[in-house]
């Protein structure tokens, strides 16, 4: 074991291994061309939808770096081929390979490198018992454990060793004299095995994506459901894989009889002969599987100019299918589902949430503590090297620690294994670590970069500039690890849930589905499987379920998730310098930004004296942005829900857009408005409320599922209108047109400091408007010092801090259909983005968190 010997592979076991080895490609080989078809077609039609990839997320996201380019390199003891101690010189590739050159002077002349290891599949350990126990596991000893304790596999020089396990292969050994050169070497090796294994099938390549959904039917041929712990590395690596699962059970009966000596040498040879094998089966199949894809890639090209020209006929097929296999497996999927799954998802995702978020917690106050260190360490001088160093070191030697949070739940979910037989714990840990790993490394990015933007205007201020920039990155890293949190959560369910429906509608439905061959037209018997259509019928109703729990648990504070909200991608793009127009505003959209100015200069306090835009006012608690968007109507004294109002009044005028002042706590939907608060929230804060009407055309507000089409009021009158002759400032709350539509999560609440646009708003309505208070200011807060116009002010208050939730309106009306076309849609989400935009940056003018005072 760690080193050449030879096996008990003779000349008839090889053809053995070769005639298996070619049966199994064989037999593989009609899935991979049904589905790389599949997967094809699926690609063409993402691209002429332009469906997009992956959620929003805000912080930034550095291009992958080229795969030559070094991440690690030192030099350490390593255990070679002649079974004996050199020292090498490790450096780790971006790729995740390890080389092992003879010496620092041989890798800077450019000499290859001995030795090159891929860890896939491996695991690291660092101490002779925990490596001796998983060995003696994978031996299949026939004669008990009756013998003598397992002598040491090899005597390590040093008092530091590192042991690195792979499956089929051979072993390596390290050996280290310090302890931190140790433990960045284990945490760069651990980082090499987890991308190793899950890089590859995480691609959204149509191959990649066509080569697993092929492995999956193909396993589910041979009977096996459950979710398989051996699907790393690439796809050779894979068919390797399954290939030697196949073939180990008769090598064991064949050859471990013929095994004699002592134990120690009853594994060396075994695991000789176990790497010899796979050497063998990796070969061949990497020739037979490269073949295999060049004549599907030349199929697929020539099925292109069909694919095109018949797209919408091959979805009508595809939709027509999907009908009829749901009266098939509707209705046995969703009784097992409801009795044997569902009752079991909120406790499985109870046993998750607990290490993923103490894990990403974790990762939090390490980036915290990274960004403070970086502040005070570079105060002045600008972006320099020292500094782009120190961030690129940020957090690598520690977040090693943030992973052993996660860890426990290869121990955890083994529970699962008796009701789900879910064995595959690893791919939810390495996951979960990988996607800890890509938000630090986000957030770093993102601070770097919005140091660049704000310093060009502002080199005199790098002290300032940093502590803003940190707290802007913090922000956007809570909102970042709840939406990926929440994708884990939804992916472990699925994955540990999944495999028992299959299994158990398996023996009923299986055998049904070649009838349903007949409704697909022969022309698109390559784009349209049912088999594929089967899962996804399973698959959704599944996702239903586990969507449920998932948003159940974002609605509890405790677990720190947000509820889902209006993509807020614009506020990643938002940078830190002067601009105050958000990146992602359309350049004819002048009125929202004309009026949210006119908001910031003009700012009344309650004794009618006007604040000049150079001052701001401090609070005792941070605010969150509120934008409420309601329609009026000329009969409704007292406001009424949406629904009701969507039955009575079919035609009502134009909204009025306003921005009022709340504090957190006083978020509330707007069909709720009218209804007392509990005694729990705080009294809404009473100040002047500013109406801003437009007669532009319509702002829509919604986000990527959601329409409101709402059309503005009538010009405001002059903005000069004195105050004397305004009779009173009211916060308007009036109701949706029912002909607008609204889904069920249209806009979070967003709290926005008052401004005062001496914008009355007109009377000739006759509705009835509830007052809004606001606390009086200090003659301190009115003295206070002028806000600077930078954008390095406006951190904004949006998800944050782990504490509030984002919320959404009109929640309770999912049921509405949407009317409006996709390309309105897609201008509403801009808007709205747009919108967010200027509502958060006018309110941190206005009235700055606490934490941004200068």
């Amino acid at each position: 074991m760690g080193a050449s010997s030879s096996s008990l592979l003779d000349e008839s076991k090889i053809s053995y291994i070769r005639g298996r080895t070619e049966a199994e490609l064989k037999n593989f080989s009609p899935h991979y061309r049904r589905q790389s078809c599949v997967a094809f077609f699926c690609h063409l039609k993402d691209e002429v939808e332009q469906h997009r990839v992956g959620q929003a997320q805000l912080l930034k996201q550095k291009e992958p770096l080229q795969a030559s380019e070094v991440l690690y390199k030192d030099s350490m003891l390593y255990f070679d081929d002649n079974r004996k101690w050199k020292e090498r010189f490790v450096v780790v590739r971006a790729d995740y390979s390890l080389e092992l050159h003879d010496s620092q002077e041989s890798y800077t002349k450019g000499t290859p490198a001995r030795h090159k290891l891929l860890p896939t599949g491996g695991a690291v350990l660092t101490s002779e018992e925990k490596y001796t126990a998983v060995v003696d596991k994978a031996f299949p000893d026939i004669n008990g454990s009756k013998e003598e304790p397992s002598v040491p596999v090899v005597a390590v020089p040093g008092p530091l060793p590192v042991y690195l396990r792979l499956p089929y292969r051979r072993d390596s050994f390290f050996c280290f004299q310090q302890e931190e050169k140790r433990a960045r070497f284990v945490s760069i090796l651990n980082d090499c095995i987890r991308h190793q294994n899950q890089d590859y099938l995480k691609s959204m390549a149509y191959e990649v994506q066509g080569f697993l959904k092929a492995i999956h039917f193909y396993r589910q041929e041979k009977g096996h459901y459950e979710s398989w712990d051996m699907l790393t590395g690439h796809d050779c690596e894979v068919l390797a894989n399954l290939v030697m699962e196949e073939l180990l059970p008769s090598l064991q009966t064949e050859l471990l009889p013929k095994l004699k000596g002592k134990k120690a040498e009853r594994k060396r040879v075994w695991f000789a002969t176990v790497e010899a094998t796979y050497e063998l089966v990796h070969e061949q199949l990497r020739e037979g599987l490269e073949s295999l894809k060049n004549e599907c890639r030349d199929a697929t090209k020539q099925q292109e100019a069909l694919i095109r020209s018949d797209m919408d006929q091959i979805i009508n097929s595809q939709t027509f299918l999907e009908t009829k296999l749901q009266a098939l497996a509707s209705e046995p999927a969703m009784k097992y589902s409801s009795e044997s799954v569902a009752p079991y998802l909120t406790s499985i995702l109870e046993e998750l949430m607990g290490p993923v978020s103490a894990g990403f917690q974790a990762v939090r106050l390490l980036l915290e503590d990274e960004l403070t260190r970086v502040c005070k360490d570079f105060p002045q001088g600008g972006v320099t090297e020292e500094l782009q160093t120190a961030l690129q070191q940020a957090g690598r030697d520690r977040i090693e620690d943030c992973y052993q949070h996660v860890n426990v739940l290869k121990e955890q979910l083994q529970e699962l294994r008796n009701r789900f037989k879910f064995s595959n714990s690893t791919r939810v840990v390495h996951c979960t670590q990988n996607q800890m790993q890509q938000l630090m490394e986000n957030a770093v990015y993102t601070f770097e970069l919005l140091l660049q933007a704000a310093l060009k205007d502002k080199p005199d201020k790098q002290a300032s500039v940093m502590e803003k920039a940190k707290l802007r990155v913090l922000k956007q890293f809570d909102y970042d690890s709840s939406t990926v949190r929440k994708k884990i959560f939804q992916d472990a369910l699925v994955d540990i849930t999944l495999p028992a429906i299959r299994r158990n509608l398996a023996p009923g439905c299986k055998t049904e589905l070649q009838k349903f061959e007949q409704f697909i037209f022969a022309d698109y018997t390559n784009f349209v499987q049912v088999e594929n259509i089967y899962e996804n019928i399973l698959l959704n109703l599944l996702n239903n379920e586990v969507n449920k729990v998932v948003k159940e648990a974002a609605s509890l504070k405790k677990n720190n998730l947000f509820a889902d909200s209006t993509d807020l991608q614009c506020v990643s793009q938002s940078s830190l310098a002067d601009s105050r127009t958000p990146p992602l505003s359309a350049p004819s959209s002048p009125p929202q930004v004309l009026a949210f100015k006119q908001a910031a200069q003009k700012i009344s306090s309650p004794s009618g004296e006007a604040v000049s835009e150079d001052t701001h006012q401090t609070l005792e608690t941070s605010v969150i942005p509120t934008v409420k968007i309601t329609v009026s109507s000329p009969e409704a004294v007292e406001p009424t829900s949406p629904l009701n109002d969507a039955e009575s009044q079919p035609d009502v005028p134009s909204p009025i857009l306003e921005v009022t002042k709340t504090k957190p706590e006083t978020i509330v939907c707007a069909e709720d408005s009218s209804s007392p608060q509990p005694e729990t929230r705080s009294k809404v804060m009473e100040d002047d409320v500013t109406s801003v009407s437009s007669d532009q055309p319509p702002v829509p507000l919604a986000d990527a599922c959601e329409t409101l089409t709402v059309e503005a009021e009538e010009e405001s009158k002059d903005a000069s209108t004195p105050q004397s002759e305004i009779k009173e400032e009211r916060d308007h709350t009036v109701q949706p047109d029912p002909r607008l539509t609204a889904n069920a999560e249209v806009l979070p609440v967003v709290c926005v400091e008052g401004t005062d646009v001496d914008a009355s708003v007109s009377d000739e309505h006759g509705v009835e408007n509830k007052m809004c208070e606001a606390a009086p200011s200090s003659d301190e807060n009115s003295n206070s010092p002028a806000v600077d116009a930078s954008a390095l002010d406006s951190v904004p208050d949006g998800p944050g801090g782990g504490a509030v939730a984002l919320t959404s309106e009109l929640e309770n009306h999912s049921g509405i259909e949407s009317t409006d076309s996709p390309e309105e849609t897609g201008d509403s989400v801009d808007a709205i983005r747009n919108l967010i935009m200027e509502v958060i940056e006018v309110e941190d003018i206005i009235r700055p968190c606490d934490e941004n005072q200068p």
